[in-house]
């Protein structure tokens, strides 16, 4: 019963060749969960402009995660494999380093941002609007980066 959907296979667009536009597409998709995020958080600052419903240090999980998007993006996968023609900096150790300190830095406002909507919103039972901006944020963010990363495929050089 397991395999019973094996044989079952979807019609295939002929129309739209992916492979060729796979860069574009999770670029695209990309920019605008990139976007989105940080549409949510400048909404949930200008409905709440005041200290009290939401804290103004809240908005900085935002700004590491897109420094560290920046961190991430900017180091190419044939850096991190050692592929690369030249060496760069610090070689691919570097590289590895700069990529390890950008998905922690990540990581981190991405904590940060569950812990900024419990702990200053839900545990307070205050308005939870902020908060879940402030996640969103965050959550998209890292979701772009990731599909950035990992959605595109690099041409090596020879």
């Amino acid at each position: 019963m397991a395999g019973f959907l094996d044989n079952i296979r979807m019609p295939e667009c002929e129309c739209v060749d992916w492979g060729e536009r796979r860069n574009t597409v999770a670029s695209i998709v990309a920019g605008v969960f990139f976007f989105s995020g940080w549409w949510v958080m400048i909404d949930a600052a200008v409905t709440y402009p005041n200290q009290e419903k939401m804290n103004h240090a809240f908005h900085t999980c935002g700004v590491f995660s897109t420094i560290a998007f920046f961190m991430i993006n900017a180091v190419s996968n044939a850096q991190v494999q050692g592929e690369m023609y030249g060496d760069g900096c610090l070689g691919r150790t570097g590289a590895r380093l700069w990529l390890f300190i950008g998905f922690m830095m990540m990581f981190g406002c991405l904590i940060a941002s569950i812990w900024i909507l419990f702990g200053a919103y839900v545990v307070p039972k205050k308005d939870v609007y902020p908060g879940l901006a402030v996640f969103f944020q965050n959550a998209l963010i890292f979701f772009s980066t990731l599909i950035y990363k990992f959605g595109r495929t690099e041409d090596l050089w020879p």
